[in-house]
């Protein structure tokens, strides 16, 4: 799909399938969720619908603030479909996000937080490479970018490529070599990689990953397929590490992999999951 540039905002779109459904839970935080649409916003290259589901407690909706709406005007003028949704009581995470798959009609599926910014070519570098590896899941690690100046070569030891960008089921817990991998997200260590590997501008690499949080590609079907997020009312509302339970359902029967250089910058906000006593990990998978 080609961006529809501002000569065409006042011509209705035509309708297009899309290829991605970009799935945003949101809280609070409406300054973060106006960045976040205007990354996406940049976007070109790949037909995708943007769901919102807010949990904002109270009267006003994080998606009623005069910049997200202004974004959101944004994207349907380019042609973007984008649809909002109130989804209460809060029942944690993983119930927020199981909705959020429900509502999911594409072939891939884009579980983006509303506190991530994209580069321009993100979403279709992250399509390709989903497609050409034919794996689960392909994530952008979020970066601090404020972290530039902190070089941490040895949270990179663990780094791996996946040989010719084929990726193979793996099987993650704590205790397994590959848990390891988690301290490559810290900081800014993605950046300093692909500045390392030298990628040329366009093309990826894919690497072993213990998880990815934030922004990460799901081939719809295979995430449906192996439980999505069914496991939420096994759990407490109050809970985290639930992307980390059903990326390592989906990694052991079909692989999911990381993505070099990675366009998704974390806005640095303060976290909005503040009691993390309950791993959604070690209750659903007994690790």
């Amino acid at each position: 799909m080609t961006l529809r540039w501002s000569g065409e905002w006042a011509v209705e779109a035509p309708a297009e399938e899309p290829l991605v459904d970009v799935l945003i839970p949101s809280f609070g935080r409406p300054a973060e969720l106006a960045v976040t649409l205007s990354g996406l916003a940049a976007q070109e290259g790949v037909p995708f619908r943007v769901i919102v589901s807010d949990q904002t407690e109270g009267e006003v909706a994080s998606f009623t603030a005069p910049a997200v709406r202004a974004m959101v005007r944004v994207l349907e003028a380019q042609g973007r479909h984008v649809r909002l949704e109130r989804h209460l009581p809060r029942r944690g995470l993983a119930e927020h996000r199981e909705y959020l798959l429900g509502l999911a009609r594409a072939p891939f599926v884009l579980f983006l937080d509303n506190d991530v910014w994209l580069e321009p070519g993100s979403l279709g570098r992250m399509c390709k490479a989903l497609q050409a590896a034919g794996c689960g899941f392909v994530g952008s690690a979020v970066q601090g970018l404020s972290y530039l100046d902190d070089r941490r070569p040895h949270e990179r030891t663990e780094l791996a490529l996946w040989p010719g960008n084929r990726v193979q089921p793996e099987r993650i817990r704590p205790g397994t070599a590959g848990f390891a991998r988690w301290p490559l997200h810290n900081a800014a260590n993605l950046a300093h990689a692909a500045a390392d590997l030298a990628v040329p501008p366009g093309e990826w690499l894919l690497y072993r990953v213990a998880w990815v949080g934030g922004c990460v590609l799901f081939d719809r079907e295979s995430l449906v397929e192996c439980g999505g997020f069914d496991f939420w009312d096994r759990l407490p509302p109050e809970h985290a590490g639930e992307d980390v339970a059903a990326q390592w359902r989906v990694m052991e029967r079909y692989g999911g992999a990381g993505i070099i250089p990675s366009g998704a910058v974390h806005l640095e906000a303060p976290t909005t999951v503040t009691d993390r006593e309950i791993d959604a990990a070690h209750v659903i998978l007994g690790q």
